[in-house]
């Protein structure tokens, strides 16, 4: 399989997609960890509260000040976002079907392709019930934007895989 086959290249975006999936998910079980970081690394790490600060560090602090106050109260809390890491897992693994044999996978990228359009009208509507600044509903809205390219992509890469693996006629 050389570094110019369709498959080659579908594959390549493939464990791509699947890779970023994978990172989301794992990236969601120390969620207070790495918003104290990012405090840090705004500069906003030792703010008590989120009072005096605007923009983006009034926003990781207001939700590291939750998080720290809901985990100490109720540290069961973060079973939820447990819950949400797994699921980016269990999708990752709904992919490599697709990886391994890509002709029988166009219903998987169709799927996905669906959860990536999704994305946007639930971080708008639901971001905006649950009073989620409308810059951070857009950072959520990207992830189904920048997921839709690479799995947009693979589809038309089937079509060449197809293509390259018909006999010629001659």
């Amino acid at each position: 399989m050389s570094p110019s086959s369709a498959l080659y290249r579908f594959r390549v975006v493939m464990i791509f997609f699947i890779i970023g999936l994978l990172i989301s998910g794992v990236t969601a079980f120390p969620l207070l960890h790495e918003l104290r970081i990012l405090a840090n690394l705004l500069g906003v790490g030792e703010a008590q509260s989120p009072e005096g600060y605007s923009g983006l560090p009034f926003w990781i602090l207001t939700v590291r000040h939750g998080l720290e106050q809901t985990y100490s109260l109720y540290p069961w809390m973060a079973y939820g976002t447990d819950w949400l890491a797994f699921g980016h897992i269990v999708i990752a693994m709904f992919f490599i079907g697709p990886l391994i044999n890509p002709r029988s996978g166009r219903a998987t990228i169709y799927t996905g392709i669906a959860a990536c359009i999704g994305v946007i009208p639930l971080a708008m509507i639901c971001g905006s019930i649950r009073e989620i600044p409308f810059y951070w509903r857009l950072v959520d809205c990207s992830f189904g934007v920048l997921g839709i390219f690479p799995l947009i992509y693979c589809l038309r890469l089937i079509r060449c895989i197809e293509t390259e693996s018909r006999p010629s006629q001659g």
